[in-house]
């Protein structure tokens, strides 16, 4: 291998470093900087500034304002002074933290070298090459916008652009020798780069900056090359073929500029640039971003774990609940619960990741393609489809293909365009849902079948088996009651509640949706869990099996909650039994009087829905709201999310989180061996941290690392959004999504005995990492004292909170549906 330049290696670290954000099908939350996940947390967030030129932190001016208004609170912020600096030097660190000047900066490295393009020669090579580039990547990967489809598809991308090079007049190439190049299949990516570069040395480096340049792209490409199902109609595409065509762009642009006669880039260089992996450069100015990380974390953990502490096990009546629920962990069902239980005293809720252990490819009534409905890291072995469907498609004559004819074209623009033109107008002023909203109602239909029993030798040409035996289904019921600790009196009615969301002209809508079902609706997984449930050999198999007996007289129901217009759907709930009918009738009552207060919770954030008025007139300013045209934040979603709490219900109990906590039954008497938990802390730590990373990440820098505003944003094949029709797609969220989020890493709040979770977290180098290289902060509880631990350096520690005092007030206190802020935790008194 040449010690200069690999190609193999570079393309590795290339494909490593690059966002690694799927299609829009698949929006699936993740570390923005995965790529430095390998090193401590604060480590990471300086390298990637030195490198990248991102910023990975609020600046200094945002820090102090919060420390000035009390969002940093004094105490914390002195005493993460004296852990970190000891007593006799706080007051000094204290002094710069508040008053020394520092200069801020974010070039980074990435783009050094090509710059010189524009110093040395006068000339934008980005400019001329990206806008034609684009539009061919784009037109190459289209999933079904374009009117019609790529005009040549060969054996891969490079492949495609030699036949349209034969087959076009003018071509896609100008000058001779890029089109000669192009067309002979021996030109290797060296002797492009020794054209255009010179010095092995810096190929490497030229590569970098030349697919940073764009990383969405180039990110996008990455991703099809090594997940070819993110693309359901399929294309074979490489970073290797991608670099190699760009290259030869390059190449003619400047042939056509300059003629053939113009010298490689690294051969006029009187100086080398900087090294691209060079160690960061740990400066003072870094210390004091690190400290007042700190500070503003355990300015709102201090609380939050103070306030578990001290929140007392409310003594609970001996009786059957009067109804059970499951929901997803999801932060945006936490207020849900809470008003559900607060309606109904004898109802129990619990949290459970959202896909309810079920794992399944679905595919709908007259879908072409199968679509995964459980976490992106798992691949599934089943297919669950939908036998029959009782909907009728809503058609929409504005929607036909028909409209992009010369004749029909002409015909519905001056007739049906005018009535869609007054249809636009009302609709601007009354919304509604029509066949352009994306409803999550509209993924399943309620009274279709579902093919969740398997039969013998029922399997799909893939390989996937239909279905579920009867002990398959036993497993994933008794793993996922045991998990949450519902193993003993079961109510009448257990309703399993999925969620998704609805909206229109919103283009980042999967990430709206489950991230357990791998940003689509829970309702399926909620159906089929049910299913399963309530099958009496399945139950059966509970009893002899796993020691889980299920009374006769529990029934699971399926349900739907849709986040956004905060409405319910509940599937398969018709009973000939009349009490079991009246029983429902009443929860039903009680669902929707919780989701019309959550709603009202809700709107006291919305800048353009106002809060006041009576619960249910807010709810359906809430509900219109989800499908205006011109709402750009149909919801908040997981903004401001820093919590993820695994533990009995009555470690919460009363207490008032802010919808800022992922909440994951679990009971650690049913575990002692941490076997529930280790499956918990598996799924819930890279999902849950992979939330808060990419909402802290788009936060800092949204411009970088986030999408920036989504009002420019085009829909790009299906794929990917970008601004306008020739910008580099934009990975991250839209600042819609992260305006209200404080950058906080998200604290998992464990009850379970200390060496219990230490031998858990432990089991697999994967899980340990997040939490000793912090990305992701850690306390246990002990369970029979309430002691606090802190996970530092690998090891257990003592906590003791600074706060002293948790303010009680009503749990109708008018200041928990007007005030637009985040809140402190409250303990909630019974009205």
């Amino acid at each position: 291998m040449d010690h200069l330049f690999s190609l193999e290696h570079t393309l590795h670290e290339l494909s490593h470093y690059l966002p690694a954000q799927s299609s829009l099908k698949d929006f699936v939350h993740h570390n923005t900087l995965h790529a430095f996940q390998d090193r401590n947390f604060f480590d990471a967030l300086t390298e990637a500034t030195q490198m990248l030129g991102v910023k990975t932190r609020l600046s200094l001016r945002e820090f102090r304002n919060k420390y000035a208004c009390g969002e940093i609170k004094e105490e914390v912020l002195l005493r993460v002074l004296g852990a970190a600096k000891g007593p006799e030097h706080v007051d000094a660190w204290k002094h710069k933290l508040l008053d020394a000047p520092y200069e801020e900066s974010f070039t980074g490295r990435i783009g050094q070298l090509r710059r010189n393009w524009k110093r040395l020669y006068g000339y934008d090579l980005d400019l001329v090459v990206h806008p034609l580039l684009f539009r061919l990547l784009c037109s190459y990967s289209d999933q079904g916008i374009a009117i019609n489809p790529f005009p040549v598809l060969g054996d891969g991308f490079l492949d495609t652009m030699r036949k349209l090079e034969e087959q076009t007049y003018v071509g896609l190439l100008r000058t001779p020798r890029a089109k000669n190049m192009l067309m002979d299949e021996t030109v290797s990516i060296e002797r492009l780069l020794d054209i255009l570069v010179g010095k092995k040395e810096l190929y490497e480096r030229y590569l970098f900056d030349q697919q940073f340049a764009h990383p969405g792209w180039s990110g996008m490409v990455s991703v099809i090359e090594h997940q070819p199902e993110t693309l359901l109609d399929s294309r074979q595409i490489s970073l290797k073929e991608l670099i190699h065509f760009e290259l030869l762009m390059e190449i003619d642009e400047l042939d056509d500029k300059f003629g053939e006669n113009w010298i490689p880039l690294g051969l006029r260089l009187e100086q080398a640039p900087e090294l691209l992996f060079q160690r960061a450069a740990l400066e003072e100015y870094h210390e004091v971003l690190r400290l007042w990380q700190l500070a503003m974390e355990w300015s709102f953990f201090d609380e939050v774990v103070y306030a578990i502490q001290n929140n007392p096990e409310a003594a609970k009546e001996n009786s059957t609940p009067s109804f059970q629920a499951l929901f997803c962990i999801d932060d945006r069902e936490q207020s849900l619960r809470r008003y559900i239980e607060q309606l109904d005293s004898k109802a129990v809720t619990y949290g459970t990741p959202g896909y309810f252990g079920v794992e399944f490819f679905y595919r709908p009534m007259d879908g072409k393609f199968n679509m995964k409905v459980c976490p992106a890291p798992v691949t599934p072995k089943y297919l669950i489809k939908e036998e029959t469907d009782q909907r009728k498609n809503s058609r929409e004559l504005h929607f036909s293909r028909k409209t992009h004819g010369l004749i029909f074209g002409y015909l519905i623009t001056h007739t049906i365009g005018f009535w869609s033109a007054v249809k636009l107008f009302f609709n601007l002023f009354t919304p509604r849902l029509g066949p352009a909203s994306a409803s999550s109602f509209k993924h399943m239909d309620r009274f279709s079948k579902l093919t969740v029993e398997h039969h013998k030798n029922d399997f799909t040409p893939e390989g996937l088996q239909v279905g579920f035996t009867k002990e398959q289904m036993a497993y994933r019921v008794a793993n996922v009651l045991k998990s949450i600790g519902l193993v003993t009196d079961f109510a009448p009615l257990i309703y399993v509640v999925g969620h998704g969301a609805s909206s229109i002209n919103n283009t980042h809508y999967a990430g709206y949706d489950c991230g357990a079902c791998c940003g689509r609706p829970g309702s399926v997984n909620a159906r089929v869990f049910c299913y399963m449930a309530n099958d009496p050999d399945v139950r059966t198999l509970l009893a002899t099996q796993y020691d889980l007996s299920i009374p006769n007289r529990t029934v699971f129901i399926g349900a739907l909650h849709d986040t956004t217009r905060d409405e319910i759907e509940f599937y398969d709930d018709q009973f000939t039994d009349s009490t079991r009918s009246a029983q429902h009738k009443t929860n039903g009552i009680v669902f929707n009087q919780a989701l019309a207060k959550n709603a009202k919770e809700r709107a006291r954030r919305f800048e353009t829905t106002s809060s006041k008025g009576d619960i249910n007139t807010v709810h359906e300013r809430v509900k219109r709201r989800s499908v205006s045209l011109f709402e750009p934040r149909p919801e908040l979603n997981h903004a401001t999310n820093a919590l993820c709490i695994v533990g009995r219900p009555a470690l919460t109990d009363g207490l008032f989180l802010d919808r800022r906590a992922f909440m994951n039954s679990y009971d650690y008497r049913l575990d002692p061996q941490g076997d529930y938990l280790f499956q918990i802390l598996s799924a819930a730590t890279p999902v849950c941290g992979g939330i808060n990373l990419e909402y802290y990440f788009s936060r800092v820098d949204n411009q970088k690392l986030g999408a920036g505003s989504k009002l420019p944003h085009n829909v790009m094949g299906l794929i990917g959004v970008a601004n306008g029709i020739d910008g580099d797609l934009r990975p991250g969220l839209p600042s819609q999504m992260i305006e209200l989020h404080d950058p906080l890493r998200i604290l998992f709040i464990i009850e379970q005995q200390p060496d219990v979770v230490m031998a858990t977290i432990r089991r697999t180098e994967n899980l340990y990492n997040w939490y000793q290289r912090e990305w992701v902060l850690l306390m246990v509880v002990e369970p029979e004292t309430k002691r606090l631990l802190q996970f530092l350096k690998g090891d257990l520690v003592p906590y003791i909170p600074e706060t002293k005092q948790l303010k009680s007030i009503p749990a109708d206190d008018p200041v928990l549906t007007t005030s637009n802020g985040n809140l402190p935790i409250y303990h909630l008194r019974k009205v």
